[in-house]
């Protein structure tokens, strides 16, 4: 139903209500059993028992399993117990993240009035939200958050604040009168207000027209229960693998086995090396090393002041192609402020943003003098007096001095707080005003008169004077005269046409303007009706003023564009304030194309894929059309990140690949709804974020090139010795050492690397784009295979020297594959070479490496662990077989790469 569109008597009957008593206590609680409790429905949810045992569902949990009984039927209990610990925990992580996704309804739900004013049975009393009814008359106040959807049948200056439903930063001027139009946006509907919705001037009266998941927040409500949680890139990656690696393992092992039976080897020795490498090929470190190197990068964002809610989601905004971005307080400030003045033909400019009054003015770029500046002072101090707002200071403490800093934040309305502000840079305040004028009547702003006055009586001199803000058009048909070159003259025609081309030139900034006029009255002159003192007044000047960019906001803008990300504004203002922002932030560029929401309603998502990619900014949008945005990015292929703050973000911040939230602005629903919270509101933490995010991926990528490579050598040389007819060059047990202790401490080490220095030069990795993409699986399997053949080549020129001694074979062999896997370690640090970058850069896995190591030389010279790992001490002259053996793979990569680049 368009209530918007119905007169007040229609809306009466439709409601079969009665405005002048309404409904009795007997209908009201009639319709509360009839329709239900007004409030948000929270959806089915999943009993926490069984959403703990989904998280054992995952395909590399199921390998991980499997791997521990393995390991447990080869007596390896340690190794089994490590296992299971690292699938509890994986499983309780994820448990976790998905019940902390389950709040974000809660968080809506508080959003709800706890009470409403009500008129039942003729008397106006209160009543909990929860049980108003279609048809209760309701009455709100300035404070009060509007506790259902209302349509408006009498207002008194109301002005509600909609931002957290519509995106539009200033309050909207309330009215009982239908607006004329068809489709009308939530933000147009003048007579309307809504659930969630904050009171910040006047009061009104209206007719409940929608309580609980019918409410424009109901919607919102719902679109969040049906929004789908994409899987991450990392995620689909991982399952990729894990298929892989278990077929790899399954066909080598069974191929090992055969070929060494057949050959004559003792059937029950080769099932243990057959099981030995199968644990080996199925690196089941790789889970836990993934959860570790995202935890790390976890913590290393919170220290950059973003919060990450969701493992993957830094991973994940590392392979982003588009951000979505809110306008209102992510981009922009939420605090307006005046940047511009026009009073009498002149032009003035001032610094400073936000709600902190300090700042300077300018004229013809040169800093003022205010002493001498009299128009400009009558204008600020006018501004100020014709006002309801107040500055409020706090105090914070911040960094780790916890140093106290003032916060300056309004009490009032944000439009009325601007003026203030800008009086306040001038020396003005509202304090020797007060001393200064005592007011004497005021008339409150109303939409049919777009003006708010007061009258005031100067101290010193007792001289009256009537003070008028508002509309520039309202005013100046109500102005007779205009201070002009610091006089008070006729506002002539030409004059007038110079103040319309002023207000055209301030609009055309996307500033909001507000005239100022006044005129000086006697003490016994009438002052009973609006008509009678606003009138014949004389035209000082305009103020302009916007929600200005955050000022580190464009040059985070530039670097995404140079690492190939798009950047698109989503904001329910108009297009001239969108398209004003876009240019300041240099989101929109030559050939970029704005939409608004009435020709994005009409649009299907196939329609929209269509132009998508040609579209930087979307004006006067509602949830349902940012939902329909971020379908369509999918759809092209995109990897999408949505930031925002409000209600209305919520559902498309939960749909998208990642939903990032304000943490300071933002209301509990999007943050809930999110995987990625900024603590400090600002644009460029996303930038710091996306640069985090694709290091951790280069990371995991170079675990997962080092432990492969590592695994493909210790399959390799098994193989080839079982079909070069060779005795077995290492026993199950130093298989799995070499497993699950050589390889861990390495790998994990890689996943602190420090990012390469083209990182941010990139562009988005494709979505579709398998782990092994970029020659990876070449990588993997050439070096695995030196490695392999290097290790055999040791193996058998030890065992051609002592033909008797199997062990000490085995151990040169066991000794060359651990050297040939830590020296490679260093090449995985880089796409390019092992000379490529510092080797000593990462402190970590310099330590790790001594560490593995040494380990290596306790199992091989310590005598209790000699029989138990089949090591015997070896000499210097197979020290140098081991060493030179192990450092050839490196030194023909790195001559490969060299002969490349000439």
């Amino acid at each position: 139903m368009k209530w918007y569109e119905r007169e007040i008597e229609e809306v009466e009957k439709m409601t079969r209500s009665h405005f002048s008593s309404g409904l009795t206590e007997e209908e009201a609680k009639k319709r509360l059993k009839q329709f239900g409790q007004n409030k948000l429905d929270e959806g089915e949810t999943v009993p926490a028992f069984f959403l703990f045992l989904a998280q054992f569902k995952d395909f590399m949990v199921i390998v991980l399993l499997v791997a521990t009984l393995i390991s447990g039927l080869l007596g390896e209990y340690i190794d089994a117990i490590t296992i299971i610990l690292i699938v509890l925990l994986n499983g309780v992580l994820g448990f976790i993240q998905e019940r902390k996704a389950e709040k974000s309804l809660a968080a809506l739900k508080e959003l709800s009035a706890p009470q409403m004013m009500i008129l039942r049975d003729g008397e106006w009393v209160k009543v909990p939200s929860t049980e108003v009814v279609t048809g209760d008359i309701v009455k709100v106040t300035s404070g009060d958050r509007v506790g259902a959807d209302i349509r408006i049948i009498e207002s008194k200056g109301l002005r509600i604040e909609e931002s957290a439903l519509t995106g539009e930063s200033v309050p909207v001027q309330k009215t009982q009168d239908a607006p004329s139009g068809e489709d009308l946006s939530v933000g147009d509907q003048e007579n309307m207000a809504f659930m969630g919705t904050m009171v910040t001037q006047g009061s009104g009266i209206g007719v409940i027209v929608a309580t609980g998941m019918k409410t424009e927040m109901g919607k919102i409500a719902h679109l969040l229960q049906s929004a789908e949680t994409m899987v991450t890139p990392l995620q689909r990656k991982l399952e990729q693998l894990g298929k892989v690696l278990i077929l790899v393992a399954l066909f080598l092992t069974a191929l090992v086995v055969l070929i060494g039976v057949y050959q004559g080897h003792d059937a029950y020795i080769m099932f243990l090396a057959g099981v030995s490498l199968a644990v080996a090929a199925i690196p089941e470190g790789l889970p836990a090393i993934v959860t570790v190197a995202l935890a790390l990068g976890v913590q290393r964002m919170i220290k950059r002041k973003a919060i990450v809610r969701k493992l993957p989601a830094v991973e994940t905004l590392g392979c982003a192609s588009v951000i979505c971005s809110d306008k209102t307080g992510t981009l922009t400030q939420n605090k307006m402020t005046v940047t511009n003045l026009w009073s009498g033909g002149r032009t003035w400019e001032v610094s400073g943003t936000g709600y902190e009054p300090k700042g300077d003015f300018y004229g013809n770029g040169k800093k003022l003098n205010l002493q001498t500046e009299k128009t400009l002072k009558q204008l600020l101090t006018f501004g100020a007096l014709c006002n309801n707002a107040r500055i409020v200071t706090s105090e914070v403490k911040e960094g780790l001095l916890q140093k106290t800093k003032l916060e300056y934040t309004i009490n009032g309305d944000p439009t009325e707080g601007a003026l203030i502000v800008s009086a306040e840079k001038a020396g003005i305040n509202r304090e020797s005003l007060e001393i200064n004028y005592k007011i004497i009547e005021e008339f409150p702003f109303e939409s049919t008169r777009k003006m708010m006055s007061v009258v005031v009586e100067r101290s010193k001199d007792g001289k009256r004077f009537v003070v008028t803000k508002g509309a520039p058009d309202v005013l100046l048909s109500r102005s007779s005269h205009i201070l002009w070159e610091e006089r008070q003259q006729t506002l002539t025609p030409q004059r007038e046409a110079a103040v319309n081309r002023s207000i055209e030139d301030l609009a055309s900034q996307a500033l909001r303007t507000i005239a100022i006029a006044y005129k000086e009255i006697d003490k016994a002159a009438n002052i009973a009706t609006e008509a009678a003192v606003e009138s014949n007044l004389t035209f000082i000047g305009l103020q302009g003023m916007i929600d200005p960019p955050r000022p580190e906001v464009k040059a985070s803008i530039l670097e995404c564009r140079e690492a190939g990300i798009k950047t698109v504004m989503i904001t329910g203002d108009h297009i001239i304030t969108a398209q004003a922002i876009a240019k300041q932030l240099n989101i929109l560029p030559t050939h970029g194309k704005i939409m608004d929401g009435n020709t994005l309603a009409k649009m299907s998502v196939t329609d929209l894929e269509e132009v998508v990619d040609d579209i930087y900014v979307y004006a006067r949008v509602s949830p349902e059309h940012k939902l329909k945005i971020v379908k369509a990015l999918q759809a092209k292929g995109h990897i999408v990140a949505m930031t925002g703050d409000g209600v209305n973000d919520a559902p498309a911040i939960k749909a998208a690949n990642i939903g990032v939230a304000m943490g300071i602005t933002g209301t509990d629903v999007a943050k809930e709804a999110s995987s990625l919270v900024l603590s400090d509101d600002n644009f460029a933490t996303i930038k710091a974020a996306i640069n985090e995010g694709r290091n951790i991926y280069d990371n995991i990528r170079k675990f997962i090139r080092y432990m492969l490579a590592s695994n493909v050598g210790e399959i390799l040389v098994m193989l080839f010795a079982m079909m070069l007819g060779m005795p077995l060059p290492l026993v199950a047990i130093q298989i799995l050492w070499i497993n699950l202790v050589t390889d861990g401490l390495p790998a994990m080490a890689l996943g602190l690397d420090q990012a390469e220095g083209d990182v941010m030069k990139r562009k988005p990795r494709h979505p579709m784009e398998s782990v092994f993409a970029r020659g990876l699986a070449w990588k993997i399997v050439s070096r695995g295979f030196m490695i392999g053949v290097v290790t055999l080549i040791a193996f058998w020129l030890t065992l051609s020297q002592h033909p008797d001694d199997l062990m000490r074979a085995q151990s040169v062999a066991f000794a060359t594959l651990v050297m040939a896997q830590l020296i490679h370690v260093f090449d995985c640090r880089s796409e390019h070479s092992v000379f490529h970058r510092n080797p000593f850069q990462n402190i970590y896995l310099v330590i790790a490496v001594l560490s593995s190591t040494a380990l290596m030389l306790v199992v091989m010279y310590f005598p209790p662990l000699q029989p138990v790992f089949h090591t015997v001490g070896l000499n210097v002259r197979e020290w140098l077989l081991v060493l030179g053996m192990a450092s050839i793979p490196t030194i023909a990569l790195a001559g490969f790469h060299l002969f490349k680049r000439k």
